[in-house]
């Protein structure tokens, strides 16, 4: 049997042993709560640096400019505005269609009074039905298109023509555009020729782009005069390209486009541009016959 002396020495030595482990245990703690945060935070910030990292891969970093893109594609700063037409008209409206623009359209061309020309009248031969397509140039942009409106208000011939072509109409649209400094400006010329109306919905943001890529192929499209002009949209369908051709006939067509795959560089310049277009057409247009384009 032990003694009361050394019973009582042999508990003091197991409170101090607990004791001790109670500090270890609690030290122990300590250490893994302090670790835990240390890891947490580590991750977080592991975290935050790759979902920095991701979003840089998005996030596209704007250079200051100082004119607007338009600036950057038109030939100077007082180009030609433009205006294109769409008529749909009633199918067993289009021979007097015809005739009344005839009659009115040159009377406006060649009137010095109105700041504006008439550049080409045409009906769609193939593409959408029915169809007349008219492109008009105000010398002088936005200042000549609001004197050209506010004059044609005032004549009466003109109202009357406005009216009557309502008549015969089922829906029409138009769009303000500019004409790329690198295009040729579209001028009279004899024919007879087709044109075809190529126009180009861009994805929005790529005008630039396009605007580079085509200073470029157009020296490919000229070596049967087939370029007549090339135009973007200002209002109306933004983001808009029209180019403007003429041939002798659709065997001519395919000739010349044909030919084009024949010159180093055409196909890089289609392969890099299409990516660029969200939608395309194509009208083949027959020139009416007060068109200065014939």
């Amino acid at each position: 049997m032990c003694s009361s002396g050394s019973l009582w020495q042999a508990v003091s030595v197991n409170a101090v042993t607990v004791q001790g482990h109670a500090r270890n245990v609690t030290a122990c703690r300590k250490l893994l709560r302090h670790q835990h945060h240390t890891v947490g935070l580590s991750a977080s910030n592991h975290r935050n640096r790759e979902d920095s990292w991701f979003k840089s891969l998005f996030v596209r970093k704007v250079d200051p400019r100082k004119d607007a893109h338009s600036h950057l594609l038109t030939k100077n700063e007082e180009s030609n505005l433009y205006k294109i037409q769409f008529h749909n008209v009633k199918p067993e409206c289009l021979d007097a269609y015809n005739q009344l623009c005839e009659e009115t359209l040159p009377s406006i061309h060649n009137d010095k009074y109105y700041p504006c020309e008439l550049v080409g009248t045409w009906n769609t031969w193939y593409g959408e039905q029915d169809q007349a397509v008219h492109m008009w140039r105000y010398r002088g942009g936005y200042p000549a298109l609001t004197e050209v409106m506010s004059k044609l208000r005032q004549n009466k011939e003109f109202m009357k023509y406005r009216e009557e072509r309502g008549k015969m109409l089922l829906s029409r649209r138009n769009q303000l555009l500019l004409e790329f400094s690198f295009w040729n400006e579209p001028i009279p010329r004899k024919g007879p020729n087709i044109y075809e109306l190529r126009s180009y919905q861009l994805r929005p943001g790529t005008m630039i782009e396009w605007g580079n890529y085509w200073a470029r192929a157009i020296g490919y499209r000229q070596h049967n005069s087939e370029a007549v002009g090339g135009f973007f949209s200002q209002i109306g369908n933004l983001y808009m390209v029209h180019h403007l051709w003429a041939y002798k006939d659709l065997e001519a067509r395919e000739a010349t486009r044909n030919a084009a795959w024949q010159h180093e560089g055409w196909d890089e310049v289609v392969y890099y541009t299409v990516p660029l277009i969200q939608h395309m057409d194509s009208r083949i247009m027959i020139p009416m016959k007060a068109s200065p384009l014939q």
